[in-house]
C-alpha cells in the first residue's frame, strides 16, 4: 500500500500546486527581446519566494507563480489557512478587486508567453462571478489563469448560506455556473479525493497550445476543510512542457503547393506565432522567400517594425501599405491568427480570388473563412515549409508603400508645432515613443488607443501588449502591474483612456504597496472619445451619452486624475504638452512605484478610427449595424453606404 499524507483539500491543493514545475525561460524568451539585467535586479520588483529550482542540469521554474487571493465567505477558512501554511514556499497577493487581480494575473501569462501563469482565488458570490469578465477575456485571447472559486456547501446542510444563488429547479446549480461558458476547462469540488483528477485535468488545459485558456475549479467551502489521506506520490514535482505538434504532410503538401504558384502573397502574423516563439523563424522565412507581413493587435511586435518586411498593421484600423498588399494578394497566409473581424475587415479585406491558409495549432482557428487548413505549432510548420517550398520567391513586394506609410506615421505622430494646443493621440504616442528606447513594452485594451498605437506605435520585437480579443475597458492598469512582474527589467508604458482608468484603477494601490514601478498615460478627453466617433461618424448617429457634454448631467465634472492617482500612493502628475509628456515618461524610470501622467488631448478624428470604408490613406470596413429606419436623412445615407459594403462580405465559413 502506498505511504499517504493527511491533509484538508485545500492544504492538498497549495501543496500540489507549489510543485508543478516547467522548464525556465530566459527573459528574451519569455517577452522577445533581449535585456540587460536579471529578473531579480529590476527596481522594485522581488523574485517570489522558491520559484525556481534547478533539477539535474535543466533549471525549473513552479508553472502557477503564486495565488491572487481576495478572501471572504467561502475561502478563507479553507484556502486562506493553507495559504497561510504555506506562505514561504507559495506566495498570496492581495488584490483590490476580483476582476482586476485576475487582470494582473492574465496579463503576466501573456508577458510570459503563456509559459508560465497564476491563480486566483474568490469568496462565493460576487467575489467569484467579479472574475467572469476575466475569464472570458482569458478564453477569448487563449491565455491560462487557475481560477479557485468558493462555492456553496457540498453538504447542503446551513443552505442557503450567505450569497448563494438558488435555482428553484436545479439543486446542483451555483452563481459558479456562470463560469462554464467562458472556461476551458470547469471542474465543481465536491469530495476532497475530485483533487486528485482536477487539478492535472486543470493544468493539462492550461499548458496545452491548442486548448489553451482559463480553468475554473468552483470549490464547495466545507469541502475545502475536509481532511482526507492523499497518496505522498501525489506530491512528486511534475515537469509541464509545451507540445510543438508537427503539421500533417497531406495538409503540408497541399500549402506548399499553394505557396508555389502564389506570385503576390502575404503573411498574416496573430498572437499564436509569438506564443510559439516563432518570430525569428517568421522574420527568416518572410526574408527568404520576399514574403510581406501584416499585423494583428496579437501579433505586432513578432517583427519589429524596423524589419524591412513589416508592412505594418491590417484590418479594420490597418496602414494602407498593409490593407493594399492584402487586398492585392493571391494567397493569403494566416500564422496563428482567429481572423477576427477588425483583421479580415469584416470579411472584405481578402480579394475574390485569393486563396486563403490558416496555419494554426487549433483545428477550429485553422479552418475558419473556409481556408485551407494547416494545423500545426506555427514554428515547426513555418519550418517544414521552408524545406517544403526550397527556392521559392515572391514577386518582389512594394517597398515603397511600406517607407510611404513609415513616412506618414512620423507624420501623424510629430512634435506638434502649437505646444499650447491639445495634442491628438499620434501627437501622444510619437512623444512616447522619443521618450522611450528598445525596452519599453507600449499595452494597452480598450478605447481609441488600441487603434492607434496599433497603426503608429514602432515596436522592438516584443515591444507590444495589447488586450484586443475582448478589448476589456479596465483591463490597462492591472494588465500593466500583471506585465511587469512578467517583464520586470523593460519599461512598461499603460495608454489608458479617462473613460477605461474610471472603469478600474484599484490595482495602482497594489502597485505601490509591492513596489512594481509602470508608467501609466491618461488621456483625458473627457468621455468615450472613440465610441463617440463610431457613434456619430461610423453609424450616422447624434452625439449622445458618451462624451460628458453630451450627457444628461446636471453639471460638467471637474475630476482631479492627479490627485485621485496621488491619493493611491502613485507619482501623479499633469504634463500640459507633449514636451512635458515626453520629459515626464524619462522621469518615471528612476522610480520604484507606479507613475501617472495625465495629458488632455482632442477627441477629433485621426488616422486609424475605422470609419474609411477602403483600403486608402488607413483604415478598412468594420461592420456595424445601421438602423434600417430613421426620420435624419444622415442615418438615411449612412445605411445606403453600409448596404454597399456588407454586400462585399464573404459567407465563407
Amino acid at each position: 500500500m502506498s505511504n499517504t499524507i493527511r491533509l484538508t483539500a485545500a492544504q492538498a491543493m497549495i501543496k500540489w500546486l507549489s510543485v508543478q514545475m516547467t522548464p525556465a525561460a530566459s527573459s528574451s524568451e519569455a517577452i522577445g527581446a533581449q535585456t540587460t539585467a536579471s529578473s531579480s535586479e529590476a527596481i522594485g520588483v522581488q523574485k517570489t519566494a522558491s520559484s525556481s529550482e534547478a533539477v539535474g542540469e535543466q533549471k525549473l521554474e513552479r508553472y502557477i507563480d503564486g495565488m491572487w487571493a481576495i478572501f471572504g465567505h467561502g475561502n478563507v477558512a479553507g484556502i486562506g489557512e493553507a495559504l497561510h501554511a504555506s506562505r514561504d514556499v507559495f506566495p498570496t497577493w492581495r488584490g483590490q478587486n476580483e476582476q482586476t487581480m485576475a487582470h494582473a494575473a492574465i496579463a503576466y501569462a501573456k508577458g510570459k508567453k503563456r509559459t508560465r501563469a497564476m491563480a486566483v482565488t474568490t469568496s462565493i458570490g460576487p467575489g467569484s462571478t467579479n472574475v467572469v469578465t476575466a475569464a472570458a477575456l482569458a478564453h477569448v485571447n487563449r491565455l491560462p489563469v487557475l481560477i479557485v472559486a468558493g462555492d456553496v456547501f457540498a453538504n447542503r446542510r446551513p443552505d442557503p448560506v450567505l450569497q448563494q444563488v438558488e435555482d428553484f429547479d436545479d439543486g446542483t446549480v451555483s452563481a459558479n455556473d456562470c463560469f462554464k461558458p467562458v472556461s476551458r476547462y470547469f471542474d465543481r469540488i465536491t469530495r476532497p479525493e475530485h483533487l486528485l483528477t482536477a487539478l492535472p485535468r486543470a493544468l493539462r488545459t492550461m499548458t496545452d497550445p491548442a486548448n489553451c485558456g482559463p480553468a475554473v475549479l468552483a470549490f464547495c467551502q466545507d469541502v475545502q476543510t475536509e481532511a482526507y489521506d492523499y497518496p505522498e506520490a501525489f506530491f512528486e514535482p511534475r515537469v509541464w512542457h509545451t507540445r510543438r505538434p508537427a503539421p500533417d504532410a497531406r495538409e503540408l503538401d497541399e500549402v506548399a503547393s499553394l505557396i508555389k504558384v502564389a506570385r503576390n502573397p502575404v503573411i498574416i502574423a496573430g498572437g499564436g506565432t509569438i506564443y510559439a516563439g516563432a518570430e525569428q523563424t517568421l522574420a527568416a522565412f518572410a526574408t527568404q522567400h520576399g514574403i510581406p507581413v501584416v499585423e494583428t493587435q496579437a501579433g505586432k511586435s513578432a517583427l519589429a517594425q524596423s524589419h524591412p518586411m513589416n508592412f505594418g498593421a491590417l484590418g479594420v484600423d490597418g496602414s494602407a501599405a498593409a490593407n493594399v498588399a492584402t487586398e492585392a494578394a493571391d494567397l493569403v497566409i494566416g500564422v496563428g491568427t482567429r481572423l477576427q473581424d477588425f483583421t479580415t475587415g469584416s470579411r472584405t479585406l481578402f480579394g475574390a480570388d485569393a486563396k486563403l491558409v490558416s496555419i494554426n495549432i487549433h483545428g477550429y482557428d485553422a479552418a475558419k473563412h473556409g481556408a485551407v487548413s494547416l494545423v500545426g505549432d506555427a514554428k515547426v510548420a513555418l519550418e517544414a515549409l521552408t524545406a517544403a517550398i526550397g527556392n521559392y520567391k515572391a514577386a518582389a513586394p512594394n517597398a515603397q508603400a511600406r517607407e510611404d506609410w513609415l513616412r506618414a506615421v512620423d507624420v501623424y505622430c510629430a512634435r506638434p508645432d502649437d505646444q499650447a494646443a491639445k495634442p491628438t493621440d499620434g501627437q501622444v504616442i510619437g512623444a512616447v515613443q522619443r521618450a522611450t528606447d528598445e525596452t519599453a513594452i507600449a499595452m494597452c485594451a480598450a478605447g481609441t488607443m488600441p487603434g492607434a498605437l496599433k497603426l503608429l506605435w514602432k515596436p522592438a520585437q516584443g515591444g507590444y501588449h495589447m488586450e484586443y480579443g475582448y478589448s476589456c475597458m479596465g483591463y490597462e492598469v492591472a494588465g500593466a502591474m500583471g506585465l511587469k512582474l512578467a517583464a520586470p527589467v523593460r519599461d512598461v508604458i499603460c495608454f489608458v483612456g479617462d473613460g477605461s482608468y474610471m472603469m478600474a484603477n484599484s490595482e495602482l494601490a497594489t502597485a505601490v504597496m509591492r513596489r512594481i514601478p509602470f508608467t501609466v498615460v491618461l488621456t483625458d478627453n473627457a468621455g468615450y472619445g472613440c465610441i463617440n466617433r463610431l457613434q456619430t461618424m461610423g453609424c450616422g448617429g447624434e452625439p449622445f451619452n458618451n462624451m460628458y457634454v453630451d450627457c444628461n448631467v446636471e453639471d460638467q465634472p471637474q475630476i482631479d486624475y492627479v490627485a485621485h492617482a496621488a491619493s493611491m500612493g502613485a507619482h501623479a502628475v499633469k504634463a500640459a504638452n507633449t514636451d512635458q509628456l515626453e520629459a515626464e515618461i524619462k522621469a518615471a524610470r528612476t522610480r520604484n512605484i507606479p507613475t501617472v501622467i495625465v495629458i488632455e488631448t482632442t477627441a477629433k478624428t485621426f488616422p486609424g478610427t475605422g470609419l474609411d470604408t477602403r483600403a486608402g490613406a488607413h483604415g478598412y470596413f468594420w461592420d456595424v449595424a445601421v438602423p434600417q429606419v430613421s426620420e435624419r436623412q444622415k442615418q438615411r445615407d449612412r445605411y445606403a453606404d453600409y448596404i454597399t459594403q456588407i454586400a462585399r462580405q464573404s459567407l465563407v465559413n
